[in-house]
């Protein structure tokens, strides 16, 4: 058997739960399923006593960081979590030098959350492209203008750094590391052994069509926003719509717009777009299908869609993005 990695994990009064053990579950679950070489996971703790979460769970250290930092052991893989700590560690220096040493011996330096603000003020972010919570990105951009803040990710990979959003995110990043180490198809066993309902690649949005969209407080809207992604192949027209609300089309119009911050078009567009979005990642359906699948009818109004949304055509986006088990 070959050498275990050695996954650290950084640790701290007030981390939030989730950083942590999304990212460690992902780990022992490619073990247990035979990832090789494994992962060997030491938990790091400013002091190397336990430590509580901001839910009031608490962990136990298996070192202190302080002491791990003058090993000379090399390191796999550095991650550090987020939650309502971080942002006392990043004015710790000791803690911040103790995370600068554990770097240098790192292969891969990777964060969680708000950890990405303890690693940019270890200056581990300077030069690089990163994200992290979309409520903590305005503060990582203001406090770290070298740091390139990509706000809108999952997570990002930036040569040997690999940043996340928040909570649930640590888990996408997790099993991109996984694919990384041991491929795509580990990395898909790994997702359905954890129930993870899709794996999403780094540079999906951090908030989905429908979170996006305010909830409508006219119920015969709020029952149409949960109505539409399960019916984008139908005539979604304005006139459609707001016949389904039992509203004239001009009072459905504005109200739509008032309410949830977009018009009817724009939202329903959104939503085909975010569902294209996920055939062209997972399946080998053509452009044309995957248009005629979410509702557009046409390629090209597929293409145009994409284009005004992401910048992009579908098949840039699927050659980036593709994830299908090998």
């Amino acid at each position: 058997m070959r050498e275990p990695r050695t996954v650290v994990v950084v640790a701290f009064d007030d981390f939030q739960l989730l950083d942590l053990a999304g990212p460690v579950e992902v780990f022992e679950t490619a073990n247990r399923l035979g990832g090789e070489p494994c992962y060997r996971r030491t938990l790091v703790t400013p002091n190397g006593r336990r430590v509580r979460s901001s839910s009031g769970v608490a962990v136990a250290a298996d070192a202190s960081i302080t002491a791990l930092a003058t090993a000379t052991a090399p390191i796999d893989t550095l991650v550090v979590v987020g939650g309502l700590g971080a942002r006392l560690g990043a004015q710790d220096d000791a803690f911040l030098s103790s995370i600068a040493a554990l770097a240098s011996r790192a292969r891969r330096i990777t964060s969680v959350c708000t950890g990405a603000l303890v690693l940019a003020a270890a200056g581990l972010l300077d030069g690089y492209r990163a994200t992290t919570h979309w409520a903590s990105s305005d503060e990582l951009a203001a406090s770290h203008p070298t740091v390139e803040v990509l706000a809108d990710r999952i997570y990002v990979h930036d040569r040997d750094r690999w940043t996340s959003a928040g909570v649930t995110a640590g888990i996408d990043l997790a099993l991109a590391l996984i694919e990384d180490d041991h491929g795509a198809a580990l990395a898909h066993q790994v997702a359905g052994w954890l129930v993870v309902f899709t794996r999403r690649p780094g540079g999906q949005a951090q908030f989905s069509a429908q979170l996006r969209a305010e909830p409508a407080p006219t119920p015969s809207i709020r029952e149409l926003q949960l109505w539409l992604p399960d019916h984008l192949a139908e005539d979604l027209t304005v006139a459609r719509l707001a016949e389904r609300a039992s509203m004239s089309e001009r009072s459905f119009a504005r109200a739509f717009r008032a309410e949830t911050g977009t018009t009817p078009a724009a939202h329903v567009e959104e939503l085909r777009v975010e569902a294209a979005r996920r055939l062209l990642e997972g399946t080998d359906l053509t452009v044309a299908a995957v248009a005629t699948r979410v509702g557009l009818k046409h390629a090209e109004t597929l293409h145009r869609a994409v284009a005004r949304r992401l910048g992009t055509t579908p098949d840039r986006y699927r050659q980036h993005f593709a994830r299908r088990a090998s």
